[in-house]
């Protein structure tokens, strides 16, 4: 999937101060409450420089401030993770493999959202050359069927994503801001290919509900919540056969974003 060059939020990112993964094992907030927000790249620059004099501090690894990511989204055959979400059934369900390229780990990940509205994740780690199919791994197969009750035999590849991750930290150290740009998708099944361009999603991953400076930040810059899941946004705009009207309305507001068409 080819990559277009950041633009001029990348900077800005050379005036904060690291934070390195070791630090950030304090809030890795496996069990939290996420907010999404959507933008483009033209006001990532202002928000990331309201951040900066807000005292965030940026994660870095190997000298890096912008980290590579590659995930692989796992599914039935009828697609019923993805028709879970589209039908708003609680608690449901994502899988999927990650590599995490700077660091050079990889992990099968289950995200589980619950009644509640909070997300937990599990996580187990695998051997990189593991990620395109973790069904060959016997420990992976038996980690999936104890969290989901799926066997490996009921899944199989059902969405491929590419992006570029900023992560921030608040100097409190009491939540994490995930910025992911560039983002790809590349579905196995169909053959598909799309890039969701200059859009960038911001997650703000939270333990509680506290008062959030970064919040302050993006309502001050215009930038607005809004429920996206990369999975499904993926799903819909590669698979013209999968149940997506729920979330064609998410797409409009996407391309409203960019002023661009998605597809």
């Amino acid at each position: 999937m080819p990559e277009t060059p950041h633009t001029d939020f990348v900077p800005v990112l050379a005036g904060f101060p690291p934070v390195t993964l070791a630090e950030m094992d304090g809030v890795r907030l496996m069990n939290r409450t996420d907010t999404k927000y959507v933008t483009e790249e033209s006001v990532l620059a202002a928000v990331l420089a309201d951040a900066r004099a807000a005292g965030y501090r940026v994660l870095e690894v190997d000298g890096e401030r912008i980290c590579a990511y590659d995930s692989l989204y796992f599914d039935t055959a009828a697609l019923g993770m993805f028709l879970d979400h589209h039908n708003r059934r609680v608690p449901r369900r994502k899988v999927r493999t990650r590599v995490y390229v700077s660091s050079g780990t990889a992990f099968l990940e289950i995200k589980r959202k619950r009644n509640n509205g909070r997300t937990k994740k599990k996580r187990t780690p695998i051997p990189p050359a593991d990620f395109p199919d973790f069904r060959r791994n016997p420990a992976a197969c038996r980690f999936l069927q104890e969290k989901t009750g799926y066997t490996a035999d009921d899944l199989s590849p059902a969405l491929e994503t590419v992006f570029r991750r900023i992560t921030l930290v608040n100097p409190a150290m009491t939540e994490r801001l995930t910025i992911d740009t560039r983002l790809c998708f590349a579905n196995p099944r169909t053959g598909r290919e799309v890039s969701l361009k200059r859009l960038v999603v911001i997650e703000l991953k939270q333990d509680g509900r506290a008062a959030s400076p970064m919040k302050r930040i993006l309502l001050g810059r215009r930038v607005k919540p809004l429920r996206v899941s990369k999975y499904c946004i993926g799903v819909t705009l590669t698979d013209p056969s999968a149940k997506a009207n729920r979330f064609k309305l998410k797409i409009r507001t996407l391309e409203i974003t960019i002023n661009d068409k998605l597809w």
